[in-house]
């Protein structure tokens, strides 16, 4: 193994997104996040990520609050830091394909509006549905990360993660994510992993993962040890659980060390002295579940997220077949393998979750098949690792030939049909984007938007909430 250059270790802050994503289902609004910027920006943050994932659509339909609006004033408050968002590649932030032309002006709206780094995943790894966000974002000279969602099973080897990685450095990314989503890798693993790629890349790598199995912390030390260049970490009212390894922890496990951040520990503890009380008021008001700040191993037998476990619960509490929690979770692995092995996270693990659950109440698997199902079985969302199980295809979809080309490249520009569409509420450039990524929610906040500037009773707008998943 090569010897690895000692530097301090940088850090990405995410209680402004991931953290209150993971535990209290992105509820921070914009008001409660501005006054601690200031503090945050003087930190020495290698970047905030504050932007993107479920932020967006939360915002709009549970916050009544426009999050571009958000992103302007977090670029207001954040002088010294870079601000960071994540992207789900063709999906952007919805949990469709969209055209290329919708893609690559939200890139260039993202970047117009505040944000340096766009993180870029897909849910099955299939890098040609990061492509044109990777070149979009080169256009606008914002820094593209590639995330790879990382997974445990047959075919994610360390050749596989490493031909990944290559692919990644070709395609014209400036840095390199892992991002390990529901808490799978260990430490040792770790340092295998950030090794090899640190052998085979030049970019610098990142790595980002949750506390929901207890292994974390012990992680970052590996890597950080390996040669990782940036660890993800929250401040420590919403880190652990299902959140990330606690910031003041980190920094303070490298003190005096190579990998000293230099972060005032004081200026870290008046943060967490803003936070504390909103954590409080959300474990009171039952907003954040004690559940989701333990420790679950049955992530690594599951491979299940901490978001995709409470999702699991509530669909099952709505069918009334809470008794058979376990009978799913055993359920998830099989469905999973079905559907070529796929990571699980955003939409995928959606897909798979819910597609357990109908297999367990109906009593015969795939009695009831999603649309989504049905399109991950047609190819729509991409290519899979492992192939689909040919019996189940035949089931779900019949005799519909799937596609085996990148799903955007059947899509027409879609921009301006959009436009046209919602005329009538445009008040900004960016509005097109939020009703692109969700119609009918976008349609209920402009309206509710409108209503505020013209007086009218806000409540007499149409302004119903949606099924939202975390």
């Amino acid at each position: 193994m090569a010897e690895v250059a000692k530097k301090p270790i940088k850090i990405t802050e995410t209680i402004l997104r991931d953290a209150h994503q993971s535990l209290i289902a992105t509820r921070l609004s914009t008001e409660q996040m501005l006054p601690i910027v200031d503090k945050m920006d003087k930190v020495g943050y290698h970047a905030v990520e504050c932007w993107g994932g479920a932020t967006f659509d939360a915002s709009l339909r549970f916050l009544k609050e426009d999050p571009w609006e958000r992103l302007r004033k977090f670029r207001d408050g954040f002088k010294n830091t870079k601000l960071q968002m994540l992207f789900r590649g063709q999906n952007i932030l919805g949990y469709r394909p969209y055209a290329d032309d919708v893609v690559e002006y939200f890139v260039q709206k993202s970047a117009a509006n505040g944000i340096d780094i766009i993180r870029i995943f897909d849910c099955l790894n299939d890098l040609r549905n990061l492509q044109t966000a990777v070149t979009a974002a080169n256009k606008e000279k914002a820094h593209a990360q590639v995330a790879l969602s990382y997974t445990l099973g047959d075919a994610y080897t360390l050749e596989y993660w490493i031909e990944k990685a290559k692919q990644i450095e070709e395609m014209g990314a400036d840095s390199i994510c892992i991002k390990d989503m529901a808490g799978l890798l260990l430490p040792y693993k770790a340092t295998e992993l950030v090794s090899a790629l640190k052998e085979n890349v030049k970019l610098p790598i990142d790595l980002h993962t949750h506390y929901t199995s207890g292994v974390a912390s012990m992680t970052y030390m590996k890597a950080v040890e390996a040669g990782v260049d940036i660890i993800d970490t929250a401040m420590s009212p919403f880190a652990l659980g299902t959140s990330q390894p606690a910031t003041e922890v980190m920094v303070e496990t490298f003190r005096g060390t190579p990998y000293d951040t230099g972060f005032d520990q004081n200026l870290l503890a008046e943060i967490a002295d803003y936070f504390r009380p909103i954590r409080d008021q959300a474990l009171e008001s039952g907003l954040l579940n004690p559940k989701n700040m333990g420790v679950d191993i049955k992530t690594l037998l599951y491979q299940v997220p901490g978001g995709m476990l409470s999702n699991l619960t509530s669909q099952l509490k709505e069918q009334h077949a809470e008794d058979k929690f376990y009978e799913v979770l055993a359920e998830v692995p099989r469905v999973r393998k079905d559907l070529g092995e796929p990571p699980l996270v955003t939409p995928s693990s959606q897909i798979v979750g819910t597609q357990a659950v109908f297999n367990v109440v109906m009593g015969e698997r795939y009695k009831m098949v999603t649309k989504e199902t049905k399109a991950v079985l047609s190819g729509n969302y991409g290519a899979t690792v492992k192939p689909f199980n040919k019996e189940v295809q035949k089931k779900c979809i019949g005799d519909t030939k799937p596609i085996t080309c990148r799903p955007a490249d059947l899509i027409e520009n879609e921009l301006q049909t959009l436009e046209s569409e919602m005329a009538q509420y445009k008040q900004q450039d960016e509005d097109v984007l939020s009703y692109a990524l969700f119609p009918q929610v976008a349609t209920e906040f402009f309206k509710y938007r409108d209503a505020q500037k013209t007086g009218v009773d806000a409540a007499k707008a149409d302004t119903k909430n949606g099924a939202y998943p975390v």
